[in-house]
């Protein structure tokens, strides 16, 4: 399974999958999926650093550049359906039917989410539901989480599908115990946002990098699949809430 790492940051979770794949390789001889390119969407990335790291090819398009061409604002979603289809281009020499979000800031139109198979993770466990929607969405779950309490949190990798963070599940991580200093004022926004800031960090070790570059070795051996109605399934077993790691 050839896969594009798309990125916007620091690339974090892509260098946990590149070394997971690397790892795979060295243990079995072979790695069942390939990140065949980087794709960043900003000049200010660490793309072209990863890329030598791992002697990859590296496109990036920043998104900035292209709506200030445009005398446009990001928040404009009109154009981001342009920007996907000349990025979907860009990336067709390389021959990939997989996309890693590692940290893609960018929301995805139509375009690129039908163009390949896309795999996120969140830091939240979005099997948790209140009153029928997920619970903890967007990028401020793991605050919402520590202010209602919450006293573990977990990742997911789902698919990207056009709703943000409601893709299906894929997996979900071990949970991650919360750390809040004694004497924390969660009152207080600032100290709320920087013990949910420094519990996001945590996660990420316990969470994404574990769930992630797993989640795509199974996919591409073909342990997970779509029945008829779209309901997923890992070894033959549905999984409507996605598959728990212990």
């Amino acid at each position: 399974m050839r896969v594009v790492g798309l990125m916007s940051g620091s690339g974090t979770n892509l260098r946990r999958i590149l070394e997971h794949e690397t790892r795979l390789r060295k243990e079995r001889g072979e790695s069942p999926f390939r990140v065949a390119v980087i794709f960043s969407d900003s000049s200010e990335s660490k793309a072209a650093e990863i890329g030598r790291d791992f002697d990859l090819p590296v496109v990036t398009r920043d998104i900035r550049a292209f709506y200030q061409a445009r005398g446009r604002k990001k928040s404009d979603f009109s154009l981001r359906p342009d920007f996907d289809r000349d990025t979907v281009r860009a990336l067709s020499p390389f021959g990939v039917s997989a996309a890693a979000y590692a940290g893609y800031m960018s929301v995805a139109s139509p375009v690129l989410i039908q163009a390949f198979l896309g795999v996120n993770v969140h830091p939240a466990d979005l099997s948790i539901e209140e009153n029928g929607r997920r619970k903890y969405t967007g990028d401020h779950a793991v605050l919402d989480a520590i202010r209602a309490g919450a006293k573990t949190v977990g990742s997911t990798t789902h698919l990207i599908e056009e709703r943000v963070d409601y893709g299906r599940i894929l997996l979900i991580s071990p949970p991650v115990p919360v750390q809040v200093p004694a004497g924390a004022d969660l009152a207080n926004p600032e100290t709320a946002k920087q013990v949910a800031a420094e519990n996001q960090e945590h996660l990420k070790e316990k969470g994404d990098w574990i769930i992630f570059p797993r989640t795509l070795e199974y996919l591409a051996e073909g342990r997970f699949a779509a029945d008829g109605q779209g309901l997923l399934h890992f070894d033959g077993k549905p999984i409507p809430k996605g598959l728990k790691i212990q």
